[in-house]
């Protein structure tokens, strides 16, 4: 099954890339990699949840938005790549979590987007990944997700 029949099957379809919010592009190819900006959980042009993993922003939802930064950042990797069919392996990803000072469960939120790459990619989903809690993103985002992939 390809990774397009695997998206259909959960019935999602990838976005429009997101139109980046200052002076850079949604991704960059070199050679055979492809880096994207942060990804933030943008739906239809507007960030759908604002606030803090462990105040405003539950762990079930904060693992919803991972998975939105998630097709954000394949619809990124595709608008330079192609489609999906060409992405090799998501190498490693880099997920940025707000969250309050006591707040340690940046990894189960994560795994929102880390779940999703496995079920529409397969073994090429599985990736290296850091799960960073920091104290507030770009427009009070609660997550925020980078990708390095390798593409044909």
């Amino acid at each position: 099954m390809t990774p397009e029949q695997r998206l259909a099957r959960l019935g999602l379809v990838l976005p429009e890339v997101a139109t980046p919010l200052a002076a850079y592009v949604p991704a960059v190819r070199t050679g055979n990699y492809v880096y994207t900006s942060g990804q933030l959980p943008i739906v239809d042009g507007k960030l759908i949840a604002t606030g803090k993993l462990g105040a405003e922003i539950s762990d079930e939802q904060g693992s919803d938005l991972a998975r939105i930064c998630a097709l954000n950042a394949m619809a990124a990797i595709i608008s330079v790549a192609g489609e999906l069919s060409a992405i090799v392996r998501i190498v490693k990803v880099l997920a940025f979590v707000a969250s309050t000072p006591e707040y340690t469960n940046q990894p189960a939120v994560v795994d929102g987007a880390s779940t999703l790459f496995g079920e529409v990619l397969g073994e090429a989903g599985r990736h290296a990944r850091s799960a960073v809690g920091v104290p507030v993103l770009p427009r009070n985002a609660p997550v925020e997700l980078e990708v390095i992939a390798e593409v044909r």
